[in-house]
């Protein structure tokens, strides 16, 4: 059982693993395919930034992600299952510098709280994420067949967006 507002009264480091789970708001930005943009304009998917270097989202989504329940179809394999895909933890929260802004990861690491429309605010469901558009439904293409050559053709903006 979860303490009610638990993440107000711990910080990330202290939170038990039902905890960090549940902090998850479930909105499948981070299963997107990300581009490193460089200070030259050459495009690279990669997992290291450098100075200069700046995140760019694409709507090509791992081919894992039910994109309607915005869910991993094999969420205790996936980092097995696809060698890039990382496991965000307490230890590397700090270093994970592609998460979007809308996070709840991030914005409780920068002491935003979390949105009005998280899962946790709303007993559990997801309705009001898809509702106010912060969640991946309806909005990708899966990377099956796709090249890392041609992610450049799929750079969107939305998952920039951060409400509240």
């Amino acid at each position: 059982m979860l303490a009610d507002k638990f993440w107000e009264q711990k910080p990330l480091e202290q939170m038990n693993d039902i905890e960090w789970e549940a902090l998850c708001d479930g909105c499948g930005k981070c299963c997107l395919h990300k581009v490193i943009e460089d200070e030259e304009g050459d495009g690279m998917a990669t997992d290291e930034l450098r100075p200069g270097e700046e995140v760019q989202y694409t709507n090509v989504v791992c081919h894992l992600l039910n994109t309607k329940r915005c869910e991993c179809t094999q969420y205790q394999q996936r980092t097995m299952l696809v060698p890039d895909c990382v496991k965000l933890t307490k230890a590397n929260l700090k270093d994970i510098f592609f998460m979007p802004a809308s996070c709840s990861y991030r914005r409780l690491y920068e002491g935003r709280g979390l949105p009005s429309w998280h899962p946790l605010l709303h007993k559990g469901k997801k309705s009001a994420m898809h509702k106010a558009g912060m969640s991946v439904r309806g909005k990708t293409v899966s990377d099956e067949g796709i090249s890392v050559d041609d992610l450049e053709d799929y750079i969107v903006v939305w998952p920039l967006q951060d409400l509240d």
